[in-house]
């Protein structure tokens, strides 16, 4: 019976829980960990002189929070919102972000078997954010590793727009 708990409790932490989201016709994972909670979106506070990529901020029960376009981010053309569209809040570190989406579809768990390293597509391309793809059926997820992107130098100009 120890060996079966054993062998659960590797089965488990073998899986990562990812929430899914869609950009345009791809879909994006994060691990849900980092998920503080999903908000519908709502119009935000503009800043001068910060990339085109934020939105601006918004409070969030009286703490300030800098909210970022990942269609914009990723280059992927200019966002439509309606009534899908969400606003993802991550929790990365001691800092909260939100980060707008088309949608969210649904959580699913990943085997590490599941997930394939992301092919390198040179030094043209700024990739570093790309975890993984993963596979589900017939779905792939391009799994984000949010801390990586978030910890770039433009998130700092983020950080300095919520302050």
């Amino acid at each position: 019976m120890s060996h079966a708990l054993a062998r659960d409790s590797r089965e488990e932490s073998s899986h990562t829980e990812v929430l899914v989201f869609a950009l345009g016709a791809e879909e994006y994972a994060v691990n849900i960990l980092k998920v503080q909670e999903i908000r519908g979106y709502s119009s935000v506070t503009r800043i001068a002189n910060v990339p085109d990529f934020v939105k601006g901020v918004t409070n969030l029960r009286g703490e300030i929070v800098p909210i970022v376009d990942l269609r914009l981010k990723f280059g992927l053309g200019e966002a439509r919102y309606d009534e899908q569209t969400v606003v993802i809040v991550l929790n990365i570190g001691e800092r909260i972000v939100g980060v707008v989406v088309d949608s969210v579809s649904d959580v699913l768990g990943l085997s590490a078997e599941q997930i394939k390293p992301a092919p390198d597509f040179g030094a043209g391309l700024a990739t570093d954010y790309l975890q993984g793809l993963g596979s589900v059926d017939d779905r792939m997820l391009i799994i984000v590793d949010i801390d990586r992107m978030m910890t770039s130098h433009e998130m700092a100009l983020v950080e300095a727009a919520a302050t």
